[in-house]
């Protein structure tokens, strides 16, 4: 019972995390109908210029991790002015191509400038982990956790009483009343891709910490879109309930997995079950909006 507390523990901390980034996805996707299948990339380059930064000029790890954000805003801007501005207006199908595109690209780039082999992060902490309730929890997580709920509450407030978010709701209700009513269509975009790109890299940091930072970082981007899916792609609320539901049930399965079946491996396949079985069952997931057509 001490490793199934743990493990649900673990399963909700992580699931957090996967809330963020899967947010991610539904952020760019509300605000551009794009699904951006290059999140983990984001993910990838956070962690390796985050540890670069450190690493290189030995500074300490909070103005290094401003930097890796501040760096990561710029980068999610220039993809979007210079790869998907240009793509406004094209097929979805052609869009969705680009970005798997850019997946490719920019983790070949990663290898190329940082290697392929694992690396470790710096330390952060000093102590290796925190005892709450007689479980352990790595203090990155706990740091990931604390700064998950900060954002998701960051997010809540920005859609409903800032400027800019009630701008982005606009735009993805309708790009040309939004459009009519003088809101820069092409300012929400870069917004968007800024604040995705910067929350990624917040996630790739914390698992960078944990893990170390290598080329598997981004294969986060494909674990969390089950979450997007069971969530429902245009909704933040599902976001973060599929992400804490995809977190617990990795953790369980691996629980019930090294007890019982011994199958192996269902750590990883248990999320693309889950996003099998939601697709035939409820294809706009738990909290996606039907989209209705008349013909």
């Amino acid at each position: 019972m001490d490793l199934f507390f743990q493990l649900l523990i673990n399963g909700i901390i992580v699931g957090t995390l996967y809330g963020v980034v899967a947010m991610c996805f539904v952020l760019i996707y509300k605000s551009t109908q794009v699904v951006n299948f290059a999140q983990g990339e984001f993910l990838l380059i956070g962690a390796w210029i985050c540890w670069y930064i450190l690493v290189q000029f030995q500074i300490p790890f909070v103005f290094g991790f401003l930097l890796t954000l501040a760096f990561m805003a710029g980068l999610g801007i220039f993809i979007q002015m210079v790869v998907l501005r240009p793509m406004i207006g094209e097929p979805i199908i052609s869009v969705i191509m680009v970005t798997i595109g850019l997946s490719i690209f920019t983790r070949a780039l990663a290898n190329w400038l940082f290697g392929q082999n694992a690396v470790g992060f710096p330390e952060v902490f000093s102590m290796k982990a925190v005892n709450i309730g007689g479980l352990y929890v790595q203090p990155a997580y706990l740091m990931s956790f604390v700064i998950s709920l900060i954002i998701m509450a960051g997010f809540f407030y920005f859609f409903k009483y800032s400027r800019y978010g009630l701008a982005m709701r606009a735009t993805a209700f309708n790009q040309q009343v939004a459009q009519s009513l003088g809101i820069s269509v092409k300012h929400v975009f870069a917004m968007a891709w800024a604040i995705s790109a910067m929350v990624s890299a917040l996630a790739g940091v914390v698992v960078g910490m944990v893990n170390g930072v290598s080329s598997a970082l981004s294969f986060i981007g494909i674990k969390v879109f089950p979450a997007v899916i069971l969530g429902g792609l245009d909704s933040i609320v599902g976001a973060v309930v599929g992400g804490l539901i995809v977190g617990v049930l990795e953790n369980m399965a691996e629980y019930v997995d090294g007890q019982f079946l011994h199958w192996g491996n269902m750590l990883t396949i248990a999320p693309f079950w889950v996003l099998i079985i939601i697709l035939v069952v409820k294809p706009y997931g738990l909290f996606g909006t039907k989209d209705i057509e008349r013909v």
